[in-house]
């Protein structure tokens, strides 16, 4: 999965640092990332861009000794870094784009400070009283300096799903989005239910099956939606036919694990736990 980058190591611990001239710059307008791309990322360093901007940049985490900050540019900054930037090859690109890019390690950086540029960015002000927020300078938190507020870095908890029925896996696609390939079901916990309530309620809200068995897989951190994907396996119980939700889903079906694709990116939990099923009943053969 894309977090899965050893022998590099991330590091999320918090510092309340400035940026040396070779620091990397995760630097964003909207939803989109500046960076240089011919087979490999290439992110700004500090020195790129400190002639250009006046905010300071954000501590983010360290991938080995390498630091990364994040910076979002204003209009004016944005005109003057990026003319340059673009006559070094540097372009914006989606979140989208990023993900089909190379090395891994720097997609997930990518994703990550997005997660934590987005959160920084909404929360500028107290949701409380409306006054100014200032960073804090001992953990990763906001506060109101008024009413004392305090704002962490937001992460929601969803569920993916892999329903079983013997030799197949219940597969599905969205609705309205722009991922138009397989995904399994899938939704978000909310509030006085567990996760494993959660899967039972998404899979009949989406399918209309009952689901027993309910196993743990693996969880994914998902910084394009500030979500932590919490991966599980459980088995039909009952009839098998579907009744879709076709607000949600274009496509719910029952598919054989000979007929999951081979060529799947492994970068998603989706992915991977859809592949796992088809390696784990291959075996069993």
């Amino acid at each position: 999965m894309v977090q899965d980058i050893a022998p590099r190591k991330y590091c999320n611990r918090f510092r309340n640092i400035t940026p040396c001239d070779d620091s990397r710059i995760i630097a964003f307008s909207d939803d989109k990332l500046l960076l240089k791309y011919d087979g490999q990322i290439e992110y700004l360093i500090y020195k790129d861009i400190c002639d250009y901007v006046k905010s300071r940049p954000i501590y983010l985490f360290s991938i080995d000794e390498e630091e990364y900050f994040g910076i979002i540019l204003q209009d004016v900054e944005q005109n003057k870094l990026v003319e340059a930037a673009k006559d070094r090859g540097f372009d914006f690109y989606s979140m989208r784009q990023v993900r089909a890019m190379s090395p891994k390690d720097m997609v997930f950086a990518a994703l990550t400070a997005f997660h934590l540029c987005t959160w920084y960015r909404d929360n500028r002000f107290c949701g409380r009283c409306g006054e100014t927020l200032e960073h804090d300078d001992r953990e990763r938190m906001v506060k109101c300096p008024l009413c004392g507020n305090r704002v962490y870095p937001k992460i929601s908890p969803a569920v993916i799903v892999g329903v079983t029925n013997g030799d197949k896996l219940l597969m599905s696609k969205y609705k309205g989005r722009a991922y138009k390939n397989y995904a399994l079901i899938a939704g978000f916990t909310e509030i006085g239910e567990t996760v494993e309530e959660t899967v039972e309620r998404e899979v009949f809200e989406e399918v209309g099956v009952r689901v027993k068995n309910i196993k743990y897989y693996k969880s994914q951190p998902w910084g394009m939606a500030s979500d932590i994907l919490l991966g599980y396996f459980c088995e039909l119980d009952g009839s098998d036919e579907l009744t879709v939700d076709e607000e949600e889903l274009s496509l719910a079906q029952w598919v054989d694990f000979r007929d999951i694709p081979d060529d799947l990116e492994e970068l998603s939990l989706t992915n991977e736990m859809m592949l796992h099923f088809k390696k784990i009943k291959m075996n069993e053969g």
